[in-house]
């Protein structure tokens, strides 16, 4: 059902791992495995350009037989193992109403929906929540086919089927990320007007974003959102915080240039003249 004008209605769409997350879900699922260089075959497959960045990991859960004794009940035992950053239900319900305004929060993601769901168990609804669906053989379990894949142009597909469905502009759209994966929905809401925040140093992300914020704390994102969405200047921020019982202890913006140089140093002989 499509939102109404006056709701003031945002859709704040999020990565899961290394966004909502400290681990790599595939990683957590190979430890729980004992499946051995997980992170070689992820390169072997990056270098080859053979899937969407973020997408590795469905692959091998469908096609590499170090994966192939998964099972939805291993996925699920990911996720718990999962460490989450800080205060994520804490940010979900903030979002509810920050002046009037309300936030839907939803993951994008390629990690398997069966981890995702496991991790924030009681934190966001299972149908906010747009992972790699599976579908696995009746009888024995195995995973027999993927029927989406939530990786690289996939989220932009994700992303424009939520924000059609909430009714909703272009400038009411945040969407957080950390890595190459979510390049295209970055870029897509950029040319649309929307708001993209990094939680990152990756430096292909960091070019990319509008923002960029480093926390080990979820609430960290909700600074953007105030200070892009809604207008307010530091000062309020800080003072919104503080009264949450959450005073920032520190709060460091920089801009950062990055410059590399090629070539030698010119002698003093030949430099050109510096003319007054």
């Amino acid at each position: 059902m499509a939102a109404t004008t006056n709701r003031k209605l945002h859709l704040l769409a999020s990565d899961f791992d290394h966004t909502l997350s400290f681990n790599d879900s595939g990683l957590v699922l190979s430890e729980l495995l004992r499946v051995p260089a997980f992170e070689e075959k992820v390169r072997s497959l990056e270098r080859m350009h053979l899937v969407q960045q973020g997408g590795e990991l469905a692959y091998l859960l469908l096609h590499d037989p170090d994966f192939r004794p998964v099972r939805p009940h291993h996925l699920r035992e990911a996720g718990r193992r999962i460490r989450l950053k800080k205060n994520i239900s804490l940010l979900v319900q903030m979002l509810q109403n920050l002046e009037g305004a309300e936030f839907a929060f939803h993951v994008i993601s390629a990690a398997p929906e069966e981890v995702i769901h496991a991790a924030l168990e009681g934190v966001i609804p299972v149908e906010n929540i747009h992972g790699t669906r599976f579908e696995y053989h009746a009888e024995s379990g195995e995973i027999a086919g993927i029927r989406r894949v939530s990786a690289g142009y996939g989220k932009v597909a994700v992303l424009e089927e939520i924000r059609q469905e909430l009714g909703i502009s272009y400038n009411r759209v945040i969407y957080v990320g950390d890595g190459s994966s979510d390049i295209h929905v970055m870029l897509h809401l950029n040319r649309n007007d929307g708001l993209t925040v990094a939680v990152s140093e990756n430096r292909f992300i960091t070019q990319i974003a509008r923002r960029t914020v480093l926390s080990d704390d979820a609430l960290s994102v909700a600074v953007p959102v105030m200070e892009e969405i809604l207008g307010w200047d530091s000062a309020r921020v800080r003072a919104f915080f503080e009264a949450h019982g959450f005073p920032l202890r520190e709060w460091t913006k920089v801009r950062t240039d990055r410059l590399s140089f090629a070539g030698h140093a010119a002698s003093p002989a030949s430099s050109p003249a510096v003319q007054s």
